[in-house]
């Protein structure tokens, strides 16, 4: 069934999963072990805080927070009182996050306490003037007062999710904050919840940010839901699955092929704030982890890594992975060298809900391999050039989406939205694609991101996929930069292989070795061997970082 016919809101969805899966576990995080009637309950009262700090239906909370079982209450806390959820990227700087919350007027925020060496409450109080001290002290309630941050007039509490917070009017410590919701009845609670209405917003996800300034994609509870019911079905997950929880909670790889489809199909949750191969193989062997999406490069780091063969991974079931370029190599060696029988690509966006086309369960190797799969049920993709007109299959393009999951606009920004969606109700992603016959979508790249050599096109993906074939390159990044002579000619930031940095090939080397594997065109002129690739939060190769430490740049 249709998850946005079945369920109707998330706070519905919360309510039935609490219901049907009962003491099933629902979240582990170290010893602490919650089940999904727990789950519930402890949502409830979290959503009973957020009515006595005065949120009304439609406010905006924000969390900032890494992966945790309390960013999960106080997210969906937040969504059963009404409010729309504003996940804030760990990886923000004061500044960014206080843009975040400007932007939106979030009225409550929940923030974490330290987190790997920095104090988020310290860094926000200074990115608004705060001047305040931090330690513990008196609280002043939930009632009405000035802000806790000078430069967010609206934001009315913050809450610390920590034992401590700082002793200033409007910071509360997560204790603090559930026990002013107790005088809340849950009849109360209830009727906001039964309130939300299918249409109407349920988060605004800021996207990446790679082409300037992040803009929030507002998405409805009926998007989410139906979005991430195919998703959950596409990808076969399972009542008992036991779901590794990499993709941060601010994103739609987290949260909603996260949470949301967990909560749809009974999986346990075992959510990791900060992804180490270490941590991911251990918690993989101790916990029977059976599914596991993340980026290429996790899975790379978890093959590559040099102890693999100590830790159990036979219970792997499911791996879901997307980028613009997925090395083939990788696809075959989840499949043999670790026996996953469900390996699948997919390829969304924020602006899209996150699910715009999946590979589906029996898809042979070179589909899962070379593509992002086919539009998901009630979706429309096509490519077209540069007049607007549509290209055959074989031939590149823009990639445009038309669905149910096309966000109703970007938060307050008609001009913005109007520019990504056009009359006709097609989302212009930006991304360069081919549809083959049986339209099955490969991503060759940004339309930002071509650039022109002698008057051909080179698309950096493609040519990153061919790098990506020599024996000494685990992963490759391509940027265009000026040539006198032909206008423009490829660099390549090059990772080299594990085992291979005394070993593996020259900059000379390897573009000899292009030269005899691609159009001269597509040839870089220039390779820098790196340690790693300057990557955002969701994974993306961050091009801009890279065109800046070129020597022209």
């Amino acid at each position: 069934m249709r998850g946005d016919l079945e369920f109707g809101s998330i706070p519905r969805l919360v309510r039935t999963a609490a219901e049907r899966y009962g003491d099933r576990e629902a979240a582990v995080e170290g010893r602490s072990r919650t089940g999904y009637r727990q789950l519930g309950e402890r949502v409830e009262r979290a959503a009973a805080a957020c009515l006595a700090a005065g949120v009304e239906p439609g406010d905006r909370v924000a969390v900032w927070a890494p992966n945790t079982t309390d960013w999960i209450v106080c997210a969906l806390g937040a969504v059963t009182a009404g409010a729309v959820l504003v996940p804030v990227n760990t990886r923000f700087k004061g500044a960014e996050a206080a843009h975040a919350l400007a932007r939106t007027r979030a009225k409550l925020l929940f923030v974490t306490g330290t987190f790997l060496g920095t104090s988020y409450v310290a860094t926000l109080r200074r990115a608004t003037g705060a001047t305040a001290g931090e330690g513990p002290g008196p609280r002043t309630g939930q009632g009405s007062g000035p802000g806790p941050l000078p430069g967010l007039p609206h934001l009315r509490r913050v809450v610390v999710l920590a034992e401590a917070a700082p002793a200033s009017p409007g910071f509360l410590t997560w204790k603090e904050f559930l026990a002013a919701g107790e005088a809340v009845s849950s009849r109360e609670v209830r009727a906001r919840a039964d309130a939300v209405r299918p249409d109407t917003p349920s988060d605004i996800l800021f996207t990446s940010g790679t082409t300037g300034e992040p803009k929030g994609a507002v998405i409805t509870h009926a998007q989410t839901l139906r979005a991430f019911g195919t998703w959950s079905g596409l990808a076969g997950l399972q009542e008992g699955d036991r779901y590794l929880i990499v993709n941060p909670f601010f994103h739609t790889f987290g949260y909603k092929a996260g949470i949301i489809a967990a909560l749809m199909r009974g999986a346990t949750m075992i959510p990791l704030p900060v992804f180490t191969p270490e941590a991911a193989l251990a918690l993989t062997a101790a916990e029977r982890i059976t599914v596991l999406p993340g980026p290429p490069t996790l899975h790379q780091a978890l093959l590559d890594h040099p102890l693999r063969a100590a830790y159990d991974l036979s219970s792997l079931r499911v791996v879901v992975t997307g980028a613009a370029t997925v090395p083939r190599r990788l696809v075959e060696r989840l499949r043999d060298e670790l026996g996953i029988p469900v390996v699948l690509t997919a390829y969304g966006m924020s602006e899209a809900t996150g699910l715009v086309t999946m590979c589906r369960r029996g898809d042979p190797a070179e589909i899962v391999a070379g593509t992002s799969g086919r539009a998901v049920p009630g979706t429309e993709v096509k490519v077209v050039g540069a007049d607007g007109a549509v290209r055959p299959a074989g031939e590149p393009g823009e990639v445009l989406v038309r669905g149910h999951q096309v966000m109703s606009g970007y938060f307050e920004d008609p001009a913005a939205t109007a520019r990504a969606v056009d009359p006709g109700g097609w989302l212009h992603t930006g991304d360069v694609g081919v549809l083959d016959g049986d339209g099955n979508l490969r991503i060759t790249d940004r339309l930002k991101d071509m650039f022109i050599v002698g008057g051909f096109n080179a698309f950096p993906a493609e040519i990153e996929q061919l790098l990506a074939r020599h024996p000494g390159v685990a992963e490759a990044a391509v940027v265009g930069v000026p040539d006198a002579r032909l206008g423009e000619v490829g660099r390549a930031f090059v990772v080299r292989s594990a085992g291979t940095a005394a070993s593996g090939p020259t900059a000379e080397e390897l573009i000899g070795w292009a030269r005899k594997e691609m159009a001269n065109y597509k040839v870089p002129r220039e390779v820098e061997f790196v340690a790693e690739l300057p990557r955002n939060a969701s994974g993306k190769v961050l091009k801009e970082v890279l065109r800046r430490r070129c020597p022209c740049g």
